[in-house]
This record gives C-alpha cells, structure tokens and sequence, in this order.
C-alpha cells in the first residue's frame, strides 16, 4: 500500500516524497482515512510508529480543502500535548507535512516569552500545537478563542494526566465547541485514558496498531543489578567497557540528572542534561547538541521520556527505573524507531525490585538480567519470574573516541535464587565474602550513613571519608572504603589496643 492509495492530496504527497517517506505504517493506515471521513478516533500504538503523521497529514488536508480562513485569535486545529519537546516536535511535524499548503501554524508552551506566540495568534491560526498550562495563559487573556475550532487532538493523554493536567484539561474542555472532531493518541491505554475517551469522543473508531503497553521487537532490553551507590561507577564503566556511542539517560530526579551530568564531565566525558528545573532555551540547546553529535550523553528526567525524536539512537539507560510503568515503554521507544534497532539497558538496585516487577508485568516479560564483576550487589534483586538468559548485546560503534578503561571480566549471569525477608530494603542483608571486601574506587551520590557513603558528591578538599580518613584537597571526593573495610579497620583497631598501640576512636 502507498501514500496515494489513502486518497491524500497532490500536495502531501510530494512532500511525502521528498522526505522518503514511501509506505505508510499499519497506524498510519487505519487512522489516514477515518480522519478524513471525519470520525472520531481512539488510537494506541508503539512510539516510533509513525502516530504524529497518522494524525496530522488528514487534518492538514481536511483544513486545506475547506479552503477557510481563521479569524484573528481564532484556531482551527488544536493539538494538546505533555511536554514542551513534545510539543516543538509535533509543531516541526506539521510545519514539514504541510510545506507544499497555503496553512499557518503555530506552537506555544511555556518557559518562554508568550509576546510571539500572540503575535502569531493575532493573524489567526489554522493549526496550534500547545501545551496545556501555557493554552488556559493565552486564553485568560483573551488572545485565543474557539468559535471556529474543528477539530482537537490530544496527543500523550496518558502523560497528561501523570503530570497533574486534569484540572486544566477540565477547564479546556468546559470552553472548546461541542460540534468537533476529536483524536486521542498515545502509546499507551491505561483506564482513566479510557474513561476520558468516552466522555470525550463520538462514537469513536478503535485504533490498536499494536497490543497495548509493548515495545518494540527491534528492541534489545536487559537489566544489570548492582548496588544503588555503584550505579554512577558501573555506567561510566559500561560506556568506556562497551564503547557506547550516542547515549539518552533517564535519571529519577532533577538533583540526580545534574549530578550524573557533572560527574560525567569531570571523568571527560561530552554530557549535556534536560530536566523541569532548566531554562526552555538550555533544554533546546542540549538536544539540539545532543542530535548533532556534539554531545555524547544526554541525561534527562521523564520530560524528555516523550517527545524526542534522535534518528538512529542506538541506546537508552534507564539509571533509575521510572515510578509509573509507562513510563518505561515511553523511555525506550526513544530507540529502535521506524524498525530500526536499538538497545535499552536498566541499572537496577534491591530498592526497585517492586518498579521491575511492575514494568515486567505491563510489558508481558521478564528481562534478562546479568552482573558485571566488580560491581555485584551485596543486596541481591530478588526474582520477578522465571530466570531469563541474558541476550547477546550489541557494541554500538561511539561517535567519539572514549577513553580506554581497565580490562574487566565479562558479565556473569545473576543468581535469581529468592532471598529471605529482613533488612534493608525487605532483604536480608548479606556481608560479602573476603574477596568482596575492597575498595571500590570514587563512589558517587552514596546515601549519607549507607556502606560506602561519605561525605556526598561535593567537590573541594578535606572531607571525611567512610573510613574516618580525609581525601585530598582540590579535587572530587574518592571514598576508598566500603561495607567490610570500615569493620575491617576496627578490627585492625581493636587488634593494636590489645598489643599496646593506639585504636581508632569512633
């Protein structure tokens, strides 16, 4: 089947042509021409599937053929989406599909000055991709208004509704016209979407490219489990071992992006980062860094979990895994997109054996798992399900030349063997054997008062090891003790009072 065959106009289809695309995708297909019949539509598929063009080609067309005019302030396509990247990305999307079409469009979400966006909003838009937060400003303002309104998608409901929109999504739909299409789409279905979707649409056309929840085949996933505090050590490790090239993290926290971020730079290492916290400018600046090869990792928040379209990504690490299960399809739809293929690595402490769970429960599977030596967890992650081999992994080729590192042995597979209740984390804590008890170099971001911890991830000199011992000044801190040699060191204490020397005080 091709473009044409879904009876789309001359003008899409040389724009179709001229960007390569040739055969339209299985949601493209089934969307393409319930849209241009004017139904509503309730779409899932897998990210990467081609949903932006399952949607905003009819539309464009549609809007083409009626040949209208929107009044000042006025919309006639409205597309809602999560995040800002999500919405820069859609907006380039229509700005791209519609090259060849007498039709203005436009995109505003906040984090930025909003007098362009009502400069453009003034002349009248056909198509206004948004976010909610920044859609209600404009509103209040009285720079936007509905009456002629036609048709509203909503792009990433899920997502929406993670963030706390509902109550601007409430406020939104209390004003949009009644009479209008609308288009859900996202990549994953969960209920409330569900129960919004009957509220919302007419009579709606069922789309399900894909089954719900799932990842692409074409998408290699493996877990590696380790201790929360070698998690830094073990990426760095990883990245040089492996020669990762291009590279998108996922990191839990803003606190945790910027560190990772800085501790990548101190070990040379091109890093660049995406979180709530940074300016829109920054956050445009570092992707657009990030695609064109000029940085190596980008590490980001769940912001960036949708709406980043890098051609060609050949990884994700998941640094810590996401507290909404979701969320992880999102993350790792970032690779393998279109049908290429991809890899998906999670680093994985005791602390989220709950977060695998629930993430192996949605996506039907229970991922491989493996260790690599020297970085074992002393708190074992119990199983999930039944034990898993772990697959062959792929060497993507680096962009940059990466520092060599220190040969280590291969990765070995992990006992998935359940542990007794008690302890840390519901475990019972096991010391590692003699030959564990070692130093295991600079540890990064350890929680004050665990095994390992000292002084936190501060830079500048003196402070306090794990060990009771100072490092030295002007540099990163480099904690030499872990659980085993702290106790090994009041042993030693011990042994010299009873010969007559001196002990170290607690």
């Amino acid at each position: 089947m091709s473009f044409a065959s879904l009876d789309l106009i001359d003008g899409l289809l040389r724009t179709l042509e001229s960007i390569g695309y040739k055969t339209p995708t299985p949601v493209q297909k089934q969307a393409i021409p319930a849209v241009l019949a004017g139904r509503d539509l309730l779409a899932a598929a897998q990210t990467g599937t081609g949903k932006t063009a399952a949607f905003a080609l009819p539309l464009l067309q549609r809007l083409a053929m009626e040949g209208d005019q929107a009044a000042p302030n006025h919309i006639r396509c409205l597309v809602l989406v999560p995040t800002r990247e999500l919405a820069e990305q859609v907006y380039q999307s229509f700005h791209t599909y519609g090259f060849n079409l007498p039709l203005r469009s436009a995109v505003a979400y906040g984090g930025v000055p909003m007098e362009p966006q009502l400069t453009k909003l003034r002349k009248g838009l056909d198509v206004l991709v948004a976010t909610p937060g920044r859609l209600l400003d404009l509103h209040r303002k009285g720079a936007l208004e509905f009456g002629q309104l036609q048709a509203l998608v909503l792009d990433e409901a899920d997502r929406m509704l993670d963030l706390g929109f509902a109550a601007d999504l409430d406020l939104l739909f209390a004003v949009l016209p009644p009479e209008r299409q609308t288009l859900l789409f996202s990549a994953t279905m969960p209920e409330p979407i569900r129960k919004m979707a009957a509220q919302l649409l007419r009579n709606p056309l069922t789309v399900q490219a894909s089954a719900p929840n799932t990842t692409a085949r074409t998408v290699r996933q493996m877990v590696f489990t380790t201790d929360k505090r070698n998690k830094p050590e073990l990426f760095v490790h990883l990245l040089r071992k492996e020669g990762w090239g291009q590279v998108l993290v996922f990191v839990k926290t803003r606190k945790g992006v910027e560190q990772l971020v800085g501790l990548l730079q101190g070990e040379g290492v091109s890093a660049d980062s995406i979180h709530g916290d940074k300016p829109q400018p920054a956050r445009i600046k570092a992707l657009k860094r990030f695609k064109a090869n000029d940085v190596q990792v980008l590490v980001a928040t769940d912001v960036a979990a949708r709406g980043l379209d890098i051609e060609a990504l050949p990884l994700v690490v998941n640094f810590d895994l996401p507290t909404v299960a979701e969320d992880y399809v999102h993350r790792i739809g970032r690779t393998g997109r279109a049908g290429a293929e991809g890899e998906a690595i999670s680093l994985v402490c005791a602390d989220e054996v709950e977060l695998l769970r629930a993430v192996e429960k949605l996506i039907g599977n229970v991922l491989p798992r493996a260790e690599e030596q020297g970085f074992e967890a002393d708190h074992r992650v119990p199983s999930t399900g039944a034990p898993v081999a772990a697959a062959a992994r792929p060497v993507a080729k680096p962009a940059k030349p990466a520092k060599a590192a220190p040969p280590r042995a291969a990765a070995a597979a992990v006992d998935n063997t359940p542990r007794p209740a008690g302890g840390f984390g519901g475990l019972k804590e096991e010391l590692p054997p003699k030959e564990k008890q070692r130093s295991r170099g600079p540890i990064y971001g350890a929680r004050p008062g665990s095994p390992g911890a000292g002084t936190g991830t501060k830079r500048g000199g003196g402070p306090t090891s794990a060990a009771g011992g100072r490092s030295g000044g002007g540099g990163k801190v480099v904690v030499t003790a872990t659980r085993g040699a702290k106790s090994a060191a009041h042993a030693a204490g011990r042994a010299a009072v009873k010969t007559g020397g001196r002990g170290n005080k607690r």
